[in-house]
């Protein structure tokens, strides 16, 4: 699959090119294998943005999805935020992600 335009920290040029497809060859062209809780997150990410239309800080996010946030760093390895918005299409966290 080719991939839509993505700036120099790999999120898309243009959010109307997401789709789940995209969301998971993003990933795998990244080398980051996104299993089922991985991927519940980023489409829990996207109801919150769709519904607040802002990107969460972790914080938040962790209370809006009933997950200790301590829980979802151990699952993504590195600030989760960046990767649960970079492949479900959304804008760049800013603050704390």
């Amino acid at each position: 699959m080719d991939l839509p335009a993505r700036d120099g920290d790999g999120y898309l040029a243009n959010m109307n090119d997401w789709s789940e497809e995209v969301g998971k060859a993003m990933a795998l062209a990244d080398g980051i294998e996104l299993d089922e809780a991985k991927w519940s997150q980023i489409l829990q990410a996207l109801e919150y943005y769709e519904e607040f239309q802002s990107v969460p800080p972790i914080r938040k996010f962790a209370k809006h999805i009933g997950i200790d946030q301590k829980e979802i760093f151990a699952l993504w390895m590195t600030g989760p935020m960046k990767p649960i918005t970079k492949y479900g299409g959304l804008p760049k966290p800013t603050g704390c992600v």
